[in-house]
């Protein structure tokens, strides 16, 4: 299929989009407090699949208005009334986030559906405007379609209150939701997409995911500063710098935002990606709790810290030619997280050493993901 493309100016991230992005903010908290729910020192499995449908349904919404507002936002009135609606709209998922969710369970699936019909609803009086333009006409239906299914299913889970179909569901819309928009951008295009638009508004909510992150480790800092509060104080701390600096290289010096994409994979990516922040920022919390089971703990942390760099590596198919990695340097990071894995599970009985080798990983992945950079610059 031909490629079409338009000449069009540089889409700049709009006031609007900001001021939506702090309710987002405020949802990134309340989801992480589900996991703070334990019983003989574990984190509930109700909780625990609570906090797996509530942020994945929150970050989900970010993605498709972020994406609409990329191929069609012209930040007019229309477009900040469906805007600021969502964000009302978002507060009611943001009270039914709670322990007690099934008692919230309708108001929260009633805001959810509502949330994807509005955004539907978008991209179906768009399809308007687009009727001689074949792609834009077509990627508007198919978005409309997929965001109105979803939106039914979602609707579905309040027929049944019984917990485990209920979170079916929920599950089920939301992977629908996933997998359908994914299937759908097959076509490759690309038409109307500004993907330094798009990556710079992920970026935005992996720099307010840390600032989440920030807050959490603040915990450190309460009650009596004595060493061991002050080691995991400090190395708490050196943990968020260095996973923040890791994502900022590849932002960067790596991602190619001058790339002709429609960018769908890059924010599937940045789904996961923003999913495993949360846990480790969930962790990072527990690391100082003695209450809480080591074994879980440490095994949260570990799969969270996995699934955050298998997933920044994974935008690798997003850089600049001279930049992508290379087999050697991917088996060399492989090679460490198993090595950081194996140790942790070794060292599984002693709290202290566990966030000291997290950090070593975090730093050791930066260090030579900044190197590589460096030697790929000098090219």
């Amino acid at each position: 299929m031909i490629k079409q493309f338009i000449e069009q100016k540089e889409k700049k991230v709009e006031y609007a989009e900001l001021v939506y992005d702090l309710i987002f903010v405020y949802i990134i908290g309340r989801n992480n407090a589900l996991l703070h729910h334990t019983k003989g020192g574990y984190v509930t499995f109700g909780a625990f699949t609570m906090y797996v449908i509530c942020t994945l349904a929150v970050i989900q919404i970010w993605n498709f208005t972020t994406y609409y507002i990329n191929g069609y936002g012209r930040n007019s009135a229309r477009d900040h009334v469906f805007l600021f609606s969502n964000m009302f709209l978002m507060y009611f998922l943001a009270r039914g986030t709670q322990s007690d969710w099934q008692n919230y369970h309708t108001m929260y699936h009633i805001a959810w559906a509502l949330i994807l019909l509005n955004i539907g609803a978008q991209y179906l009086i768009e399809r308007r405007h687009h009727l001689d333009d074949p792609i834009n006409k077509r990627r508007c239906s198919r978005m409309g379609i997929i965001l109105m299914i979803e939106a039914v299913i979602v609707a579905a889970s309040m027929i049944e209150f019984h917990f485990a179909a209920t979170t079916y569901t929920s599950l089920l819309a939301i992977i629908f939701g996933m997998t359908s928009v994914m299937i759908s951008g097959k076509d490759k295009s690309i038409q109307g997409i500004d993907f330094e638009h798009l990556s710079e508004r992920a970026m935005l909510y992996v720099v307010f995911t840390f600032g989440e992150m920030i807050i959490a480790i603040a915990g450190y800092f309460d009650g009596e500063m004595t060493p061991r509060n002050l080691y995991f104080a400090l190395m708490g701390f050196l943990i968020v710098v260095g996973l923040f600096l890791s994502y900022g290289v590849v932002y960067d010096h790596i991602v190619d935002r001058e790339l002709k994409t429609n960018g769908l994979g890059y924010m599937f990516i940045h789904i996961f990606l923003i999913f495993a922040l949360n846990n480790i920022t969930s962790t990072l919390e527990f690391m100082q709790d003695d209450e809480i089971d080591l074994i879980q703990k440490m095994t949260f942390m570990v799969v969270s810290l996995l699934i955050y760099f298998a997933f920044l590596f994974a935008t690798g198919r997003y850089s600049k030619v001279k930049c992508r990695p290379t087999r050697g340097f991917i088996l060399t990071i492989a090679g460490i997280s198993v090595g950081f894995a194996v140790l942790m599970f070794l060292i599984r009985e002693f709290s202290m050493a566990h966030i000291a080798l997290t950090f070593v990983y975090v730093l050791t992945i930066f260090l030579i993901l900044r190197l590589n950079v460096k030697k790929s610059e000098s090219k």
